[in-house]
């Protein structure tokens, strides 16, 4: 483990990611995604399964590390409220997944987006 935060919970496994990003995202009421310069968000299709799915993180500092060297990826800021409302619907009628929190390892969490919006509204209301 080293001494920036930030890498030791890159460090962590997909599960406990996923966790921390609950935790996070509800504490901070935001998410955040990855855009290129035409504000088109990021989204990933994995090479194994063929499965699309938007990338999303607990904080602009890890969108950032995440997107350093890309040149052209900014952090943006998506509001939880409008995450609910706007995104999640989108995401579905696309038929997209959401990968929550990629980290330094290769494994990722990937979970539908009323799924992931069920878990952050437990956490939201102390039930989970």
């Amino acid at each position: 483990m080293s001494d920036n935060p930030l890498a030791q919970i890159l460090e962590m496994d997909g599960e406990e990611r996923y966790d921390y990003f609950l935790d996070a995202v509800v504490e901070e009421r935001e998410l955040w995604i990855l855009v290129n310069s035409d504000n088109q968000f990021l989204k990933i299709v994995s090479e194994e399964d063929g499965v699309g799915y938007l990338p999303v993180w607990p904080s602009e500092d890890f969108a950032a590390d995440y997107a350093s060297g890309s040149g052209d990826l900014a952090p943006k800021s998506l509001s939880l409220p409008d995450f609910f409302k706007k995104w999640v619907p989108g995401l579905s009628r696309d038929k997209l997944e959401v990968g929550v929190f990629p980290g330094a390892d290769s494994e990722l969490w990937i979970t539908g987006p009323e799924a992931l919006k069920s878990d952050l509204q437990d956490v939201l209301s102390g039930s989970f």
